[in-house]
C-alpha cells in the first residue's frame, strides 16, 4: 500500500465525531480516506471473501482510532459490507465517538459472559457499517485477545463481512496488535508526524515482522506539505522510513 499523508487535522486535542468522522470530514480529508481505501483494495488478492486488516500506531495520540473509523466508513461507502471492532480494550474510543453502547462487547464475548447475540451494533453513520465496541474494560486484555475465542468469532463473522476492520491498541504500549496481527490479511501503522520518535517506530516495525506481521503500508497524520493539506506522499513499505530519514 506503501505511504499516505492524510493531511493535519485542525486541532490535536481530544478527539470527538464533529467534523472528524464519515460525512462531517472536509473535502480533503475524505479524499484522502478515499485514497487509503483504494490503495488498500489493490494490495489484496481476490482469494479472500473477507479481508481482516488491523490499524495499530507505535504509541498513542497517533490519531489510529479515527484512521480505523474513517477507513471503515470509506469502505462501507463503497458498498462493502464492513465491521468494525474495537480492540483497544483498556482505552476504547469507538462507542465515545460514535455516541453507541460500549456493552456488550469484544471483551464480554471473550470472558464467555455474551453468546453475540447482542454484539454488533449499527453504527449510525453508514448503513453498511457496523461495530462491535471494547466492551467492559477487562484487567488481562492480552491474555483475551490471544484466545481461541476471538480466533472462532472472526471465523463466524467473516462469511457476513467483505471487510473487518480492527482498531489495535499502540505497539509500544502493549503486545495486544502484535498477537492479533496473526490473525489479520494485513496491518496498517498510522504514524503521527513530528511526534513519534526514529528509534520507537523501528522498533514497532520490527516487532510486526518478528510476529510475521503483514504490513500493508503506513498512513500518515497530522501532517504539513509545502504543497497544501491534501498533498500526499507515496512509497513502498520497506522503504519508506529510510528514504524519509535520509532525505
Amino acid at each position: 500500500m506503501g505511504m499516505l499523508n492524510l493531511g493535519k487535522k485542525k486541532t490535536a486535542g481530544p478527539l470527538n465525531r464533529e467534523g472528524t468522522i464519515g460525512k462531517d470530514l472536509d473535502f480533503s480529508a475524505a479524499e484522502a480516506y478515499k485514497r487509503l481505501r483504494t490503495n488498500l483494495m489493490f494490495s489484496f488478492s481476490g482469494d479472500e471473501s473477507c479481508h481482516v486488516i488491523g490499524l495499530t500506531s507505535s504509541l498513542r495520540g497517533e490519531g489510529k482510532s479515527t484512521t480505523s473509523m474513517n477507513l471503515a466508513y470509506t469502505l462501507a461507502e463503497a458498498g462493502k459490507r464492513v465491521l468494525l471492532i474495537d480492540a483497544d480494550m483498556r482505552l476504547p474510543q469507538v462507542h465515545a465517538i460514535l455516541k453507541i453502547h460500549q456493552t456488550p462487547g469484544l471483551s464480554n464475548v471473550l470472558v464467555g459472559e455474551n453468546n453475540g447475540a447482542n454484539l454488533i451494533q449499527p453504527s449510525g453513520i453508514q448503513p453498511n457499517l457496523h461495530v462491535i465496541t471494547a466492551g467492559d474494560i477487562s484487567p488481562n486484555p492480552t491474555e483475551l485477545l490471544g484466545s481461541r475465542r476471538l480466533v472462532g468469532m472472526l471465523d463466524s463473522l467473516k462469511p457476513r463481512y467483505d471487510y473487518i476492520v480492527i482498531d489495535l491498541p499502540p505497539v509500544d504500549a502493549v503486545a495486544d496488535a502484535l498477537i492479533v496481527s496473526k490473525l489479520t490479511s494485513g496491518m496498517v501503522v498510522v504514524v503521527r508526524q513530528n511526534y513519534v520518535e526514529k528509534a520507537v517506530l523501528e522498533n514497532t516495525i520490527t516487532q510486526l515482522r518478528y510476529h510475521k506481521a503483514n504490513i500493508l503500508g503506513f498512513v500518515e497524520n497530522y501532517a504539513e506539505d509545502e504543497g497544501g493539506y491534501y498533498q500526499k506522499r507515496y512509497y513502498r513499505k520497506e522503504g519508506y522510513y529510510r528514504k524519509e530519514n535520509e532525505s
